[in-house]
């Protein structure tokens, strides 16, 4: 049996990466309720909103107002795409910021019109200026497995890319399997190697769940040494640049994992359920976590 920790976290991000593609149109103050439910199950981390244009997400329209209303619990990330986005979050109130970009070329090119050397040339001041005022810089590494349109992504290409981010001075890696590709062997071997190269980082996985795969990647990571995941109530989310991908992993189902092989969490699962319920009629798809209520124990 491998060692596994005896805690991890887990970074909840529904309200952001959940919800962000969702077609219908949710009422700020339902988010703000599912984001307190949430801090009630026990997530002290957690992906609150985007400063993006509202022209191209119009469901993260609301996010000065979403900063402005919650209670601040533990670490709220927002995500900002660009020196724009940076500058509306702090103008805000925003002290920790995440920035985005794809191993693929190809992959930021449909998504920001830049290729992956492009995207990191217009970062660089961004997080530089970041990180000169004191906030805390998550980056989040999309298709660090497969890409929609590029296929496998070499592990040294994703490592590099790490590296630059690393030597910037962030304080967190999200590494995701974008299109929910992965198996556990390369969710190991991948995780494995980052630690080791870079032990002195947050790390933390994200893993979507297209081919069912996302329970046993998360274990796999947890044998390399991961004790940080990115997971959404409900399963919420998915990505519209991968065709086909399903949404993320959902937070109930982890919880009840990792709290199962004795990684504990600090997280109600019945809460997280309860949490996920409030957006669920509103959603144009479907969600899980009422189903969870089979595996409750007695």
């Amino acid at each position: 049996m491998f060692s596994l920790p005896n805690n991890a976290t887990i970074i909840e991000v529904g309200p952001r990466d959940g919800l962000q593609n969702e077609k219908n149109l949710i009422e700020t103050n339902v988010k703000l309720n599912f984001i307190k439910c949430l801090q009630d199950a026990g997530i002290i981390e957690m992906e609150l909103t985007s400063f993006v244009s509202p022209k191209w997400v119009p469901q993260m329209a609301d996010a000065e107002k979403i900063v402005k209303n919650i209670t601040k619990v533990g670490r709220q990330f927002v995500l900002a795409p660009n020196a724009t986005g940076v500058e509306r979050a702090m103008e805000n109130g925003a002290d920790a910021i995440a920035v985005f970009v794809g191993v693929s070329h190809t992959f930021n090119k449909k998504n920001i019109n830049k290729n992956t050397d492009e995207a990191m040339d217009s970062l660089a001041p961004v997080v530089a200026k970041l990180k000169e005022q004191g906030k805390f810089v998550r980056a989040c590494i999309s298709t660090a497995f497969y890409c929609p349109y590029e296929g496998k992504i070499e592990v040294e290409d994703t490592i590099s890319l790490c590296k630059v981010f690393a030597s910037w001075g962030v304080d967190e890696l999200s590494v995701a399997d974008t299109i929910g590709m992965a198996n556990p062997v390369e969710s190991y071997t991948l995780f494995k190697r980052l630690k080791e190269e870079l032990p002195n980082l947050l790390l933390t996985a994200h893993f979507h769940d297209t081919r069912k795969m996302a329970l046993a990647n998360i274990y796999a990571a947890l044998q390399a040494g991961v004790d940080r995941f990115d997971t959404s109530a409900g399963g919420l989310g998915g990505c519209p640049f991968a065709k086909g991908a399903t949404g993320n992993v959902a937070t109930e189902d982890v919880v009840h994992m990792l709290e199962s092989i004795g990684v504990h969490t600090g997280i109600d699962v019945e809460k997280v359920c309860e949490a996920a319920k409030i957006v669920e009629p509103l959603i144009s798809g479907t969600i899980d976590s009422g189903q969870f209520r089979l595996f409750k124990q007695k």
